[in-house]
């Protein structure tokens, strides 16, 4: 039986429009199956230990509305800005939980509910199906991650949102802007305009063991704010595939729902060791929930707020289109399926190497390349100023080209 995961999306729903009992409802059969990131991208045939590789995914949105595209430009940190900023941790803790008495998980609740908000997006839309402009609304989670407003959650939450609103734990809203987001680890930064908050105490997730108790914080449903689940950590270090994108994820067995995305999952003494992204949604499966190490959301949370990207990601400087379809084959006039170079970045290493627009990339390093996605995973293990090898097939002949890789300064 075929494992399938997805990111833990709250329900998106038509403005406007009544759908029906629970968080998802299929499209109309004329507007085919996706999700909300567009089409799973077809799977890789080779895999590795600990690996998870998504299918069918089960989640589709109302209306056919897809969020293909990431948000419209994010936003850097204030402009000249040149302190550094630094997360620091509270100067007294949350209660300690040293057991798992129905007293110490009270009271450790009770302490990181402050620091876990609801984070409710809206983005206008054009729906061929529905005609004309939409509003399309989703839900979330976040955490706070310093007192002066800054606020991490996931990438997939926030993606084409045109307007962000976060609610704390006593109800206050406020207008959130977007500092940054990264696609890659799923992690996006959000800042509010409010002071003397109450930040999360960061644990270290290097340190986690399987069997500890793990509680989980966030907006199921999109309606549920502040909801804590319990369980314990049941994996680490798991490489899972979701549409297309590996990380490597906590694993948990406390419940997580829709809407759960970007909250906070704390251990017995109240300290965030992971920031939720993931679920199952296999047929037989249960208790599978996921979640990103807090010691890499913090480190790109900080690179987001410093520079409005995380530094040091490689990049080959090309765009890639995937041309999976006779349709747009014809159309880009090109005689097989595969991943073709679409733009080459003057200057950058693969201008350097003589990559060419139309070029069909074969494999980048000891991937073989089917999907756009596998030329993102081939870099994951990569710096800036590493040397490449990629293979292309341009005008039925092979060739080899050794690319230095530069720095990649978007999401």
């Amino acid at each position: 039986m075929e494992n399938k995961w997805e990111y833990d999306y709250s329900g998106l729903y038509h403005n406007g429009y009544t759908p029906a009992p629970g968080p998802y409802q299929p499209l109309p059969p004329e507007m085919g199956e996706q999700g909300p990131l567009g089409p799973e991208p077809p799977r890789k045939k080779k895999g590795r230990g600990k690996k998870i590789v998504s299918g069918a995914l089960a989640l589709v949105l109302v209306a056919g509305v897809s969020f293909g595209g990431g948000y419209a430009g994010f936003k850097a940190a204030s402009a000249g800005q040149t302190d550094r900023i630094v997360y620091q941790a509270p100067t007294s803790t949350p209660a300690s939980g040293t057991g798992t008495t129905a007293a110490n998980l009270v009271g450790v609740i009770n302490a990181v509910n402050p620091s876990v908000v609801a984070v409710t997006t809206e983005q206008m839309v054009t729906s061929n199906f529905w005609g004309g402009q939409q509003v399309v609304s989703g839900a979330g989670s976040g955490v706070i991650f310093t007192a002066d407003g800054y606020i991490i959650t996931n990438n997939h939450v926030i993606e084409g949102a045109q307007q962000i609103k976060v609610k704390l734990s006593d109800d206050t809203e406020y207008t959130a802007k977007l500092i940054g987001t990264d696609s890659q680890s799923d992690i996006a930064v959000l800042k509010i305009d409010a002071t003397g908050l109450t930040p999360a105490v960061l644990g270290d997730s290097d340190s986690v063991q399987v069997g500890e108790l793990s509680i989980a914080v966030g907006n199921p449903l999109g309606t549920l704010s502040n909801t804590a689940t319990d369980g314990i950590i049941s994996g680490l270090d798991r490489e899972v595939t979701v549409q297309g994108n590996t990380m490597r994820l906590m694993q948990t067995s406390a419940a997580v729902s829709p809407g759960n995305s970007g909250g906070g999952l704390f251990n017995a003494n109240g300290e965030l060791v992971g920031i939720v992204n993931a679920k199952s949604t296999g047929e037989y499966a249960e208790g599978l929930g996921f979640a990103i190490p807090i010691n890499t959301a913090k480190q790109v949370a900080q690179d987001l707020i410093e520079n409005g990207y995380v530094t040091g990601r490689p990049a080959l400087g090309i765009t890639v289109i995937s041309i999976s379809d006779a349709q747009t084959a014809m159309q880009y006039g090109v005689s097989s399926f595969g991943v073709y170079v679409q733009s080459v970045t003057s200057g950058s290493g693969a201008d350097k190497a003589g990559m060419k627009v139309g070029d069909r990339i074969v494999s980048v390093g000891s991937q073989l390349v089917e999907s756009t996605s596998d030329v993102t995973n081939a870099l994951k293990d990569l710096n800036a100023g590493d040397v490449v090898e990629v293979q292309v097939d341009r005008s039925r002949e092979l060739m080899t080209l050794n690319i230095t890789l530069g720095e990649r300064t978007q999401a």
